[in-house]
Order: C-alpha cells, then structure tokens, then sequence
C-alpha cells in the first residue's frame, strides 16, 4: 500500500515538473499573434505634451474668437503588444484572452507582411495628419467657413488606367461636368460610373483641361471596385488657422472627437453641457464618421478614463453589442451633425434613452 502511494506521489510530481517546464516554454515560445488593449486617453478640450516636453493645448485657434469649454471631449486609442521583432508569448496570450479589455489579433493584421514597424509608423502618422485636415475642414463646413478644398493628384499608378494622362499635382475640379471638392466625392463618381469612361477636370499649370479615362475593375476576395489608378490629397485654404497637437499618436481614428473639439472651441457654451464624453471614428470634410479598429479596447479606455457617454461609428456596432463596459452608455453615430445632436440632448440633460444606440435589432 505505501509503494503504491509512493508511486502515485512520485508520478505526481513528475507530473508537475512537466508541467511547468511546458510553462517555462510557453512563456519564452513566440507566437503569431498581437494584443490590444486599452491605450491613453486625451481630452480635445485639453493639453498634451508637446515636442519640448511641455504641456500645451491639444487644440488652438489663431484667427477667430475661441471660448471657454468646460467636461471633456475624450479621444480613445489602442496600444498593441507586440511586433515582428518581438512577439507576446503564449503565456502572455492566454492571459488576455481572459481580461475581456483586450484581444488576440494575428500578426499579420497589424504588421503586414514585408512593412516594418518604422514603415507602419510612417504610415500612422501620415495618416493622422490627414485626419486632422478633413477634421478641421469638417468643423469649419459645419460652421459655415469657406475651406477652399482642391482635390490634387499626388501620383499615377505605372501601367494603371491614369498612367501617362494623369500627372502629379494636377488639380481635378470635376468628373463629367459635376465639381468636385474631396477625393471621397471623386471616388464616388467613379464607383457610380461602372466602368465606363470617366471626363476629368482638371487644372495642370493654372490651365484648365479635359482628359477621359476608363476605370478597371479591381477585385480583392468579396469586394469590388472601379480604379483608376491614382493617389489623391485634399488641399484646404482655412480662413482661420487650427493647430492640434498631438505626438506619439497614429491613424486616422481621432479626426471626429477633433472635429467636436474644434467646434467646441468656436462656439459659444459647453457643447458637451460640462460632461464627460468619449468617442472615436474616422471624420471626412463632408462630416461622415467611418469606422475604426480596436472598438472595444477602446470602450474599455474611455469607461476608466471617467467618461460617462461614448460616441460609436454606426460600422462598428456589430463589435459594440455585448461588450460595452458597465458605467458607459454607447450612442451610435454615423455623421458629424448626428454627433453634434446627440451632444446637444445629453447637454440639456434631455431623454438619453430617446438616442440611437448598438443594439440587435437596430445595429
């Protein structure tokens, strides 16, 4: 009887050996995954630290008459662990697979094949600038200034149906006799046509000119598109002159809370009524809201920076249902003005179950 229980003890603690030297492995094994999770906060009405170090105010205006604003207009982000040099271990990964904060991506959805991590932030902060221009532009639209949009060509695609009639720095003014003020109404244009060929107007040198071009069918797994083989910037001419600063932050998802920011600071009383708010989604000159990435680490961000009130993109519902933290009542939003509306309600403390929400049955 003892040599058995001797050897039931002796086979358990082989057992645990195993087991931790598996443990041991998976904590140094790489693994083809990322985690997100829930990154810094910035309020729109507030400071941030500048290039010097300093704090300085995230939004500032030279040219028009700013006012006091008062709550916060919260900007989200996400921070990714991991990369192709180092990625998370498996010990790390099973953690966050159980902190309902954060989420286990594949690799290659955050870090492409052949981009480098310098590439990608490159690439974020490009894309950031950019969301601070159609912001500004959104804001300043919605507030009746003129900002002097001109939709310029920045290259044409070798062998693309543009290459060898569309040049660098033209400046396309209309498609088929229709003006045109941002690459998005453009794109538009030539999704509309289907294929058939496309009249340009454009300015090449201060001479205005027509060409014709015939879009291609592109295909990439379920979608569809017509190109016509050409990268495009939005130039604007602001009556006024808004700086935002914001370093160490990529991509375009903070240009709706800028846009509200913005607006805030113009504008006579508080447009959030003093509360505390959230949000995020992409923003264009026309005052769309897009969808964005990592929604819910970003819930998860705002709901511990204090705000009480998130503004979702009306795309990425089918990421909020089920997973709004508790203390955060989500409000979905598909346009700059559905925004400003929502803000209005919560500001004159109106009925905030009267507001759309992510839900099921209503998306």
């Amino acid at each position: 009887m003892d040599r058995t229980r001797s050897g039931k003890l002796g086979l358990g603690v082989w057992a645990l050996i195993v087991a931790l030297l598996a443990l041991v492995v998976l904590t140094f094994l790489p693994s083809p995954y990322v985690i997100q999770r829930p990154g810094p906060v910035y309020d729109t009405l507030g400071t941030a630290k500048g290039a010097d170090g300093e704090q300085v105010p995230l939004i500032s205006v030279e040219g028009a008459e700013t006012f006091e604003t008062a709550g916060t207009l919260d900007l989200t982000t996400v921070q990714v662990v991991g990369n192709r040099e180092r990625t998370p271990s498996w010990f790390e990964l099973a953690l966050a697979w159980m902190d309902s904060s954060k989420a286990v991506v594949p690799l290659d959805s955050v870090f492409p094949q052949g981009v480098t991590s310098e590439q990608r932030d490159e690439r974020n902060a490009t894309l950031m600038v950019d969301s601070q221009h159609e912001a500004t532009a959104a804001a300043l639209n919605e507030l009746g200034y003129d900002t002097g949009a001109e939709v310029v060509v920045v290259e044409a695609v070798a062998d693309s149906p543009a290459d060898g009639i569309l040049e660098a720095d033209d400046v396309i003014t209309a498609i088929d006799g229709t003006p045109v003020s941002s690459a998005t109404q453009l794109r538009e244009a030539i999704q509309a046509a289907a294929g058939a060929p496309v009249q340009l107007t454009l300015l090449r040198g201060g001479a205005e000119q027509t060409v014709e071009v015939t879009p291609e069918k592109h295909t990439e797994g379920d979608a569809t598109a017509w190109l016509i083989g050409i990268t495009l910037r939005t130039d604007y001419d602001f009556e006024i002159d808004v700086t935002i600063q914001l370093d160490n932050v990529g991509g375009p998802s903070a240009g709706m809370m800028f846009a509200l920011g913005i607006i805030d600071t113009l504008t006579e009383g508080e447009l959030n009524g003093g509360k505390d708010i959230a949000g995020t989604g992409t923003i264009d000159a026309a005052g769309t809201v897009g969808p964005i990435g990592g929604i819910r680490q970003k819930l998860y961000g705002a709901r511990d920076a204090g705000a009480d009130y998130f503004l979702a993109p009306a795309a990425n519902c089918d990421e909020v249902v089920g997973h709004v933290p508790d203390g955060l009542q989500v409000i979905r939003t598909a346009t700059l003005e559905e925004s400003l509306a929502a803000l209005e309600v919560i500001a004159d403390d109106g009925d905030i179950s009267a507001l759309p929400t992510c839900d099921l049955a209503g998306g």
